[in-house]
């Protein structure tokens, strides 16, 4: 996808094409149907010259004459997109709006890849208007059409310039040349193109890719004045048109001017707020900190062409959160009574899914329009209610959440496969400062290890023989304990919890060590739970998973979600629209997977990471979310350990070997998510390295390619540029080199993201399953003799208190089956090429290998769940594992994994 040129900002903007909804970035203004009708013939007409607009380049229109010893003729296809927003109902088009719509809105210029032989100078483009084919249409496309007289001695198209002639932007998608002897030419746009009232005129490059030094000469100048142009020039604020990349640390998660208790830490740029760079917006400061950036727009700038497209439907995708955000969650918190209102019973938590939750009925025609799958209309009532459909896993087995051996499975092939790791080292030993933190010493020993290996082997046998794994989240969450703990209602532990490898290849787990640092003057506190038929020793285990959940959410949301996905990946995006051109193959290649993520990562920041957002009331981490990411970037994010097989390798789940598939031995053989993401990580690689290699035969052509050494160093040095002088960052020398950094960008944003994302819902829709908070300590933490008594009197109501309020559930559930839906529009990982592989045959041929694996990769993941000796993916009433199932339906599905970070 091109980008449009934009360097200044726009107040203005409009659409020629008539939207719905409003919501996020798309309503700039009025919006109308361009009715374009055909020209007037101007045969009768002399010929002439003209300069072109603000290049150096002239530009020449020429009637047709009959010359063809002098003049091809060629005819352009121009296909633009109707697109969807906001209908303003009291708009109307003016005499000289109408008079203008007649046939002369849209100019085109045809740009010659070579430069004049006789004068060395850039040849004069060729122009002329387009005029809508009112008989053509397909779908949401509508037609234009162009004719040009080009000179025989042009040289080959290698660019057009489109100019708006009207004051409504449009959405250009492609534009194709034909009457060329060596076929019709493709230029693919996919741009937002601005009134020439508002930006000067845009350039699109045929799909024809080149590295720097093999630029044509007639493009020279155009391909540099192109990436100067998005990288601005880093002052004033950024406005709805405009398309600057550029970079800046994270300081508009708070509010301090609202509310003091608002504020929240710059992120990125000091040693002690370690974090990656977002796209700087330009917004003015904050009256309380000069650091901070307002938050006073109601939305948050991306460079133009990163917003969604306007598709028919507005109930999924981005739409369909930003509905929920500003519309429904307000909804449901006006109409709650008290929001620290716990579940009484499990059969009211079953009410959201049978009968749901009564909404004020001012809300009904809005909401039930735009999140049917969540509103419903009551039948012959004015009722309106949020009703939740049945998570998956539920609906298998109302009872899963209970399991013993499903907690340990959801470690392999549930929603956050990337914390567990191999135990190597005995006795368990905290890091942390011991002064502060107290005794480091873990409190499971060797004999509550043996005890509940009940025989197997000894402890050093299952260390030695590979069978203990741990979720350790002792090191990573005590530095916290006592900052959240200082917030009403939410209890933290630092925790560790061992399992068992069993012969048959399912996970047991052995014991949940819960952590407490010294406190208000009280010692350091820690206790072991193991597994017991034991009512007392049962309910308290069951307490001690709920807490070890709670907090294995939020590493999973805040960590291994938001900030491992989108925004790690938010610095790749900037550096490669800055330093790569729109014609470079890299730019190319890349530009899939990175389709609406600096949209999507501003709506977090809008409204789910910010201050007081989803994540802060629903979480455990609460006010300090933001910051424990930074904590944990700062801790252990590596580039070189992003992508899937040394992402194995470094937490002890695989070893190299040459001799295995895909060349690693798994620590564990039945591994639903290794082995599917180790399939589509080679898939992958397959393709991104038969792609490198056709463009860069040698080494030399790495290191002598400038633009692609620019956009490497920039994303070490600046967009993560608090790591740049780590000494793991992987050199960019060969072809090699670059294959294992794409493959590692490209996994991030497919494969990783889906893997934590779209199954959200199915695991997390019933929170038992999942709690994103616990609201109270555990019943032996310092427990009074009333305290005790109640526990053992009511277990069940103690932990129903323990779990997220009704409120804080409701808002959960509710974004949580938003964020697990694909979109209509949704472009899957190997399923459509891009136009300019497809006018490469190489590449062309390459695709389609990579499209075949896909398709055969599907085959594989049904096999797979179909076996039944693979006990983690398949048994009654278990879900199967096909989060990395290539393709998907609209909605909520559990599997598909799209090319970008979408959603």
């Amino acid at each position: 996808m091109l980008k449009p040129q934009i360097n200044h900002q726009s107040q203005s903007t409009k659409t020629l094409f008539p939207f719905e909804n409003s919501f996020l970035h798309g309503n700039g203004g009025q919006s109308f149907l361009l009715q374009v009708q055909s020209r007037p013939s101007s045969s009768n007409k002399a010929p002439k010259v003209r300069v072109g607009f603000s290049s150096n380049i002239k530009a020449i229109s020429i009637p047709f004459t009959g010359r063809n010893n002098t003049f091809t003729k060629v005819k352009a296809v121009v296909t633009v997109k109707r697109t969807i927003g906001s209908i303003i109902s009291d708009v109307t088009l003016t005499p000289g709006d109408i008079k203008d719509l007649l046939g002369r809105s849209l100019q085109l210029e045809l740009v010659s890849a070579e430069l004049d032989p006789k004068t060395g100078l850039e040849k004069a483009t060729v122009k002329d208007f387009a005029a809508r084919d009112s008989f053509a249409r397909d779908g949401d496309d509508i037609t234009y059409r162009a004719e040009f007289k080009v000179p025989l001695d042009f040289g080959d198209v290698g660019a057009i310039y489109v100019k708006n002639e009207h004051n409504l932007e449009f959405f250009l998608k492609d534009v194709v040349l034909e009457g060329f002897p060596n076929g019709p030419i493709n230029i693919a746009c996919d741009s937002w193109i601005q009134s020439k009232f508002e930006n000067e005129k845009r350039v699109f490059f045929t799909t024809k890719s080149y590295l720097p030094d093999k630029t044509p000469t007639g493009l020279e100048r155009l391909r540099g004045e192109e990436l100067e142009k998005l990288r601005g020039n880093g002052q004033g604020k950024r406005g709805f048109s405009d398309r600057i990349y550029d970079y800046d640390v994270y300081n508009d998660f708070g509010d301090p001017d609202s509310n003091p208790d608002l504020a929240r830490p710059v992120l990125g740029g000091t040693e002690q707020y370690p974090y990656p760079r977002r796209c700087r917006t330009g917004r003015r400061r904050s009256r309380k900190d000069p650091n901070l950036e307002k938050r006073d727009d109601l939305i948050f700038y991306v460079p133009r062409d990163e917003s969604f497209s306007g598709i028919k439907t507005v109930q999924f995708g981005a739409k369909a959160i930003y509905s929920v955000l500003h519309s429904l969650i307000p909804t449901l918190t006006s109409s709650v009574v008290d929001p620290d209102r716990g579940f009484p019973y499990f059969t009211e938590i079953d009410k959201l899914f049978n009968e749901g939750v009564d909404l004020p009925q001012k809300s009904k025609t809005s909401l039930i329009n735009v999140i049917p799958r969540l509103v419903k209309g009551v039948a012959d009532t004015a009722k309106n209610i949020l009703k939740f459909e049945t998570p998956e896993a539920m609906d298998r087995d109302k009872f899963f959440w209970l399991r013993d051996d499903e907690f340990a499975r959801q470690t392999l092939a549930g929603l956050n496969p990337y914390s567990l790791e191999l135990v190597t080292e005995w006795p368990l030993k905290s890091t942390l400062d011991p002064k502060i933190y107290g005794p480091p010493e873990s409190a499971i020993t060797k004999e509550i290890i043996e005890q509940e290996i009940k025989g197997f082997v000894t402890l050093e046998q299952a260390i030695e023989q590979k069978k203990l794994f741990m979720l350790d989240y002792h090191d990573l969450f005590l530095p916290y304990v006592e900052k959240v703990r200082g917030v009403k209602d939410i209890v933290l532990y630092g925790s560790r919890t061992i399992f068992f490898l069993n012969p048959d290849g399912t996970l047991r787990p052995l014991a949940i060590e819960l952590v407490r640092p010294p406190i208000d003057g009280k010692p350091q506190w820690k206790r072991v739970y193991t597994p017991s038929w034991h009512s007392t020793e049962g309910w308290l285990w069951r307490h001690a998973k709920a807490h070890v959940l709670a907090t294995d959410s939020t590493y999973h949301q805040l960590v291994a979600h938001w900030l491992r996905t989108h925004c790690c990946t938010e610095p790749y995006i900037i550096a490669t629209n800055r330093q790569l051109s729109a014609m470079h193959p890299i730019h190319r290649l890349l530009n899939p997977h990175f389709r609406y993520t600096m949209e999507i990562n501003a709506l977090a920041r809008n409204a789910l990471v910010n201050a007081e957002g989803i994540i802060e009331s629903t979480f455990s981490s609460n006010k300090y979310s933001t910051e424990y990411s930074s904590f944990v970037y700062g801790k252990k994010w590596r580039f070189d350990h992003e992508g899937l097989p040394n992402d194995l390798i470094n937490r002890g789940l695989a070893i190299e070997d040459p001799s295995a598939p895909h060349g690693l031995k798994l620590t564990i053989e039945d591994h639903p998510f290794a082995n599917d993401g180790l399939v589509l990580w080679d898939s992958m690689k397959e393709w991104f390295t038969d792609y490198v290699n056709h463009y860069y035969p040698n080494p030399s052509l790495i290191k002598s390619d400038k633009e692609l050494q620019a956009w490497w160093s920039e994303i070490r040095n600046v967009g993560h540029g608090d790591k740049k002088d780590e000494p793991w960052w992987p050199v960019l020398e060969t072809p090699e080199d670059l294959v294992e950094i794409v493959t590692t960008i490209a996994w991030v944003t497919s494969g990783h993201h889906a893997a934590v994302n779209f199954g959200q819902y199915t695991y997390g829709g019933y929170f038992p399953n999942r709690p994103t908070i616990a609201r109270t300590t555990m019943p032996d933490e310092d427990p009074t003799e009333e305290k005790w008594k109640f526990f053992l009197n009511k277990p069940e109501t103690v932990l129903l208190n323990s779990f997220p309020s009704q409120m804080q559930a409701t808002k959960v559930m509710t974004i949580l089956d938003v964020l697990s839906s694909h979109s209509p529009d949704e472009e899957y990982i190997g399923d459509v090429p891009e136009p300019s592989w497809k006018d490469e045959p190489v590449i062309k041929a390459a695709f389609e290998r990579y499209n075949g694996r896909m398709k055969e990769f599907e085959g594989i993941i049904d096999d797979r769940n179909a076996n039944e000796d693979l006990k983690n993916r398949n048994g009654a009433g278990m879900m199967p594992y096909e989060l990395l199932k290539p393709f998907s339906k609209p909605g909520v599905t559990g599997k598909g994994v799209p090319n970008s970070i979408s959603i």
